[in-house]
């Protein structure tokens, strides 16, 4: 199965798996991403991982199921009107 194209999750500098999966909307709390985590459904960077707490950085996708995210930068993102 392709991997799917990811969509952009603006964070200001690290942040851990569990807290991602949450932000980027891939699971509805931080506490159900135990569980595709346990079941080995999570993929970051093309390979299972089964930490929550595992540190992302800039760059990483992150698959669960269908959808993909990848940690952007948040500067990327300032839309301030000046």
């Amino acid at each position: 199965m392709p991997t799917p194209e990811p969509f952009d999750v603006p964070v200001r500098d690290t942040i851990r798996l569990g807290q991602f999966l949450k932000l980027a909307n891939l699971v509805e709390s931080g506490a159900e991403a135990k569980i595709p985590l346990s079941e080995g459904r999570v993929l970051v960077n093309g390979e299972v991982e089964t930490r929550r707490g595992r540190q992302l950085v800039r760059g990483d996708v992150v698959v669960l199921g269908e959808q993909a995210a990848r940690v952007a930068d948040e500067s990327a993102y300032d839309d301030l009107p000046w």
